[in-house]
């Protein structure tokens, strides 16, 4: 049998209970000072003037402590008093003529010494006591690390690979990077077959992506293959205001991953610690730069015999961290995590879609292929607004018009039933989207295929008109953007060729269309006066002359007109496929592609309506 734990070691060794006790000692201490201070107060009475001389005319009064008109003193007894007496010299005549002790002071600042003294030993008494409860409430969870005692400690939340059930099955989509930390895994597993040539497998792994495309779940998805311990913290758990703290953190955390090895360290966000040095208040003394030089050398420091830690971090800024934390040696391999492709888009969408009653009919390849650019968090986030409108329309299934709406919703915002538009109101947005989605329809070989237009307003938008790529595309070329900025200004130019002047409700459209053609100018070497040449503008960095900036203007406002004088030209040799368009849209509020293209007598493309 087992010896039984000491229960001394079990409770009193505990950091809550170490709190609890002192804080009822610290509290018993202020009530006895209370209780003191009470006590003597009470023992003071106060007596009349007349009384007073009363008790010095019968040699009751032994001693007296005058201050200006307030006096105290203590009876023969041994009992205190207190009183005021007018100004009158006659009284010390008396006092001294029945022999009474005359002490002359500042008894205001006696009493007023020892009332701050006791108030204020009290006042700290109860702050250190809030301190120790608040500080003993905030280590649960956390394995102690929030007491005063083990600030120091490290604020990581240990898994057991009995509780981490993610593995790479867990992980839709994102191939390569899955691919490049199987290697971390097999060499956790399997460390002997790498040392046997003298390989060393990399220490550290920067997971870099933007948010909501699965870097945390792949960091434990390699815990759960390699089937070790998983440490799991934010940068910002490392930082604190008092100096030291961070560092001592960083090595606590070590010690505890080197415990258990091998196992893995997931420092999730750690741009909040790993930042380039020098530029923190305090220069290089700060705390989170004491913290950052601790990790480096943690990081450089730790044996690999007998057991090993793998550092993986995530982050979607590495252009701000230290180069100090990229060399070889520490995060020397870099795994990204981007938007997921089509492929990716539909594994993600059925993986979400377990456990939700979808309908048979919804194609969830179709889906995908109207998600482009949705991280993985979206995907997930659109599977469940399908939900939730199908569950408040009391539906049996979701099927393919709920995850429209979600779409719809995700994309653009809510529908706005209140907005109440005018006929001319409405009449103005069905031509001016009509001139988006026939320009859409006009240059097929530039654009992506149609899905459909609608003029019911959502989020700020009156009306909106959607397109969908058949494929994945990575590279476009002149002629599509050129195209792009075509359709964009193609609701402006509608405006003006059938009514004759222009509204407000065409800003967005000039706004992307602007953005595209100074891409075209600055990043992509598209313009013919300027050449082949990068011309940077983020961040403030502009890095040419006020001349050329000029040429830049130039060349944009070139651009737009050219796509803009296009889009006029095609609507008005086609103005009775204009206005055929409109008034349907004013009829049915939303066509989709197929409705369009038998409208118009146009060669279908492929309808990517979700059906």
């Amino acid at each position: 049998m087992k010896k039984p734990k000491n229960k001394k070691n079990g409770f009193l060794n505990s950091g809550g209970s170490r709190s609890m006790i002192l804080l009822m000692l610290l509290l018993t201490g202020g009530l006895m000072i209370l209780h003191w201070f009470t006590d003597y107060a009470r023992q003071i009475k106060s007596v009349p003037y007349t009384t007073f001389l009363k008790m010095v005319e019968s040699d009751q009064v032994k001693q007296v402590y005058a201050s200006e008109q307030d006096v105290r003193g203590v009876l023969v007894d041994g009992s205190r008093f207190e009183t005021v007496v007018p100004n009158n010299p006659n009284d010390w005549e008396i006092l001294k003529k029945h022999n009474v002790e005359i002490n002359v002071a500042s008894t205001t600042g006696q009493v007023s010494f020892w009332h701050i003294f006791l108030l204020g030993s009290l006042l700290l008494l109860l702050i250190a006591g809030w301190y120790f409860v608040r500080q003993s409430r905030g280590s649960s969870g956390n394995g102690g690390a929030g007491n005063i005692f083990s600030m120091g400690k490290s604020r990581a939340k240990m898994f057991m690979p009995s509780t981490i059930k993610e593995n790479f099955d867990s992980v839709a989509g994102a191939a390569e990077a899955k691919e490049e930390l199987k290697d971390v895994v097999d060499f956790l597993k399997n460390p002997e077959k790498y040392r046997r040539l003298g390989a060393k497998i990399t220490r550290g792994l920067l997971l870099v992506g933007e948010p909501g495309n699965g870097k945390t779940l792949l960091a434990k998805a390699v815990a759960g293959e390699a089937n070790c311990p998983f440490f799991s913290i934010s940068g910002s758990d490392f930082i604190e205001v008092f100096v030291g703290v961070g560092a001592a953190r960083v090595r606590d955390l070590f010690q505890q991953a080197r415990k258990y090895a091998p196992s893995i360290v997931f420092i999730d966000e750690i741009d909040a610690v790993g930042r380039h040095r020098g530029s923190g208040l305090g220069g290089g003394h700060d705390e989170r730069e004491q913290t950052l030089n601790q990790l480096l050398t943690e990081m450089d420091g730790f044996l690999t015999t007998g057991g090993s830690v793998i550092v993986m971090a995530a982050t979607n800024r590495p252009d701000v961290l230290d180069k100090a934390l990229l060399r070889p040696g520490r995060f020397d391999r870099h795994v990204e995590v981007p938007y997921p492709d089509l492929v990716s888009r539909e594994q993600i969408l059925k993986l979400h879609a377990k456990g939700v009653k979808i309908d048979a009919e919804v194609d969830m390849q179709k889906i995908a292929r109207g998600t482009p650019g949705f991280s993985g968090a979206d995907l997930a986030n659109l599977i469940n607004e399908a939900a939730i409108i199908a569950s408040k329309s009391s539906q049996q299934m979701v099927t393919t018009a709920d995850f429209e709406e979600a779409r719809d919703k995700v994309l653009l915002g809510k529908e706005r039933k209140s907005v109440v538009l005018s006929e001319q109101e409405r009449t103005i947005t069905a031509f001016h989207e009509s001139g988006h989605a026939l320009i859409n329809v006009l240059l097929p070989e530039q654009t992506d295929p149609l899905h459909k237009v609608s003029i019911i307003p959502r989020g700020r938008a009156l009306g909106v008109t959607h397109s969908l790529p058949e494929k994945e595309k990575y590279t476009r070329t002149q002629d599509e953007m050129l195209a792009s900025i075509a359709i964009y200004l193609g609701g402006r130019a509608a405006e003006e060729l059938v009514f004759n002047k222009v509204t407000t409700g065409a800003y967005s459209d000039f706004k992307a269309a602007t953005e595209m053609a100074r891409s075209m100018v600055c990043d992509y070497g598209m313009s013919a006066d300027l050449g082949p040449v990068v011309y940077s503008q983020r961040s403030g960095d502009y890095n040419y002359s006020q001349k050329t900036a000029e040429k830049i203007d130039n060349e944009v406002q070139k651009l737009v007109h050219m796509a803009h004088q296009k889009a006029i030209d095609l609507l008005q040799q086609n103005r009775d496929k204009l206005d055929l368009l409109a008034n349907k849209l004013l009829e049915k509020e939303t066509l989709y592609a197929a409705e369009v293209y038998e409208l118009l007598g146009v060669t279908p493309r492929q309808d990517h309506r979700f059906a």
